[in-house]
């Protein structure tokens, strides 16, 4: 896996949107995160340049308008990100995160069961992710 550009928690929502969206204009990018932050509309398009400076994002001009496409996969990125994290804070050993997630109960009954379907190779085993709330929802990415 080549190295991916360093990617600020601020450009990472910019670019959850443009993986969304993509091709998408600046202003339904600016448009989106304006319902989410406080972030201005001058701040929004500093990230995106900062963002297609480090490689990150592609752009066209269509007519006055400014439409952008990733240049890096949300699957490669989230890959390459978990690995990072579970190199720098576990050794590299998914186990000991799990464990220490299961010692601080931060793992609900659902989620246990759904990584036990997985580690039997029940591939067709219902993903879930977990709101910030802390209830489980199906994956709208069928993932």
């Amino acid at each position: 896996m080549s190295a991916l550009p360093q990617i600020s928690e601020s450009e990472f929502e910019i670019m959850k949107i443009v993986w969304q969206y993509a091709p998408v204009s600046t202003n339904d990018i600016t448009d989106q995160l304006m319902k989410t932050t406080a972030w201005s509309a001058k701040t929004i398009q500093t990230l995106i340049r900062r963002l297609v400076t480090k490689g990150a994002l592609s752009y066209k001009k269509q007519g006055r308008v400014f439409v952008y496409t990733p240049l890096i996969g949300e699957d490669e990125y989230l890959s390459q990100k978990s690995s990072s994290f579970l190199n720098r804070y576990y050794d590299g050993h998914l186990a000991s995160m799990v464990s220490s997630f299961m010692e601080h109960d931060r793992l609900s009954d659902e989620e246990i069961d759904s990584l036990r379907a997985l580690l039997s190779g029940n591939k067709d085993a219902p993903l879930k992710e977990v709101s910030k709330k802390g209830t489980a929802s199906h994956n709208d990415k069928g993932e």
